[in-house]
Order: structure tokens, then sequence, then C-alpha cells
């Protein structure tokens, strides 16, 4: 599908599940082209026509569940869920046509599903929201069992280039040993975490272990994706999951 990554997963076929290409959108530099994103100072007028182009391109069932994302570990349910109070890092359905949504530029997006089909989640994960269990919140939602569920690793910064201070590693070895697998020292204190194995152990741990994707560098392929540790200044990708 031409301007997305279709995850490579066995969901069902009726769990449609895209991440967006930065590519041919109306926004101008430094957001060039595709921002999702309103709170990047890009022109709303420029974002709110992506998003039309978003739901058009797709033929989305219903306008996309936009959250205020903060890096924590809230998870909104999307029926019911308060209009004015979209400040979570992910989002969960059980109902068709609803339309789960993250964004990111180097965090990680994760999308899960049960292998029935009838839940979905968008979790949004940066090294704090990872951390403090933000993927665990996504998955108390889920009524199917760990090992029913399937997730797919969405495009994020890649081991070879997410340079950390050691307090981040601590961090994490202090919730799990198994996590000094996830770092490589530097020197001077300075680690490469690799957030893609971070999220593999977090999700093995709650008993998932059929999880896909995790190839990409949001930073290194900067042609594709947008990247804030590159660019600082600049626009975000979506990834979207729904049932059909």
């Amino acid at each position: 599908m031409e301007h997305f990554i279709v995850p490579d997963w066995p969901a069902p076929t009726h769990i449609k599940a895209v991440t967006t290409l930065r590519s041919d959108g109306v926004s101008e530099a430094p957001f060039a082209s595709w921002n999702l994103a309103r709170h990047v100072d890009d022109k709303p007028v420029h974002v709110d026509r992506n998003r039309t182009l978003l739901s058009e391109r797709l033929s989305l069932p219903d306008e996309p569940f936009w959250l205020e994302q903060v890096h924590g570990t809230r998870v909104l349910t999307v029926a019911g869920a308060d209009a004015s109070d979209r400040q979570a890092d992910g989002s969960y359905t059980h109902e068709r046509g609803r339309v789960c949504v993250v964004l990111t530029a180097d965090c990680l997006p994760l999308l899960l599903c049960n292998r029935a089909g009838t839940e979905v989640a968008a979790v949004h994960a940066g090294w704090k929201g990872l951390a403090d269990g933000v993927i665990e919140a996504a998955l108390r939602c889920f009524q199917s069992p760990a090992q029913d569920l399937l997730v797919w690793l969405g495009p994020a910064i890649g081991p070879q280039v997410f340079e950390v201070g050691a307090e981040v590693r601590e961090v994490f070895l202090h919730k799990t040993e198994q996590a000094d697998a996830a770092f490589t020292a530097l020197g001077g204190n300075k680690y490469l975490a690799n957030i893609y194995e971070l999220a593999r152990q977090r999700l093995q741990q709650y008993g998932v272990h059929a999880v896909f994707g995790g190839q990409h560098c949001s930073f290194s392929e900067d042609a594709l994706f947008y990247s804030y540790r590159r660019e600082r200044v600049t626009g975000r990708m979506a990834s979207l999951i729904w049932i059909e």
C-alpha cells in the first residue's frame, strides 16, 4: 500500500492496521510532508488536510481517536470516552469501526489485536512510558488471554543510534535484570538502548509471545520517517488499527 507500512503479521483479515510514512502530504518544511500532529506548530490547515487525506486513502469508518500523548501509562477505552479528556498514551476498543491511533517520531508505536479479531489497541511507548508500564496497561484492557494476543512493533529509533544515559538503563534494571541485554555500553555513562527488545521483554513477561515487526529505524531512514531526535522540529507519523 503506497504511503503506508502494513504490518506483516497473522491478524484476521478484518483487522486493518497501518503506519503512515512521512511523504505525500501537504505540510511544508520542516514538517514535510504528511504530518498528522497538531501539537508541533505545523499550520493547522495543513494538518487538517493531511488528516482528511488519511481518512480518504484508508476509507476510514470513523474519525480516528486522536490522543493528547504525555509519555504516561493511561490507556483509554474508545467507547464512552470523554471527548474532552484525551490525555493518554494508548486506546483500546472491541467495537467495529472505531479507529485507535497513536502518533510517533522515534517513540515506539505498538498495534495489538487478539487472534479472533474482536479486540484491538494502539500504544505510544517512549522509554519513560515503556518503563512505567504503558504496555501492561494496554494488555490489561483485553479480555482475551495473553497467549491469544498479537503485537506489531512499528517504526521507532533503532538500537544502533538510540543513545541514553546511565540513569535510563538503571530505571529498566530496577524493574528487571533481564533489561541489561537491551543496552550496549558506549563509555562515559552512555549506552545504546534497544527499545524493541525492551518492549519484547515486557510482552514476554506478560505472556505475549506472538510479537512481530521491529525492523525499522525512524532516525536513520530519513526519507521514510520523521525523527524528533534527528530534527527536533518535525512532524509525526500515525499508527492506526481498527476492526472492519
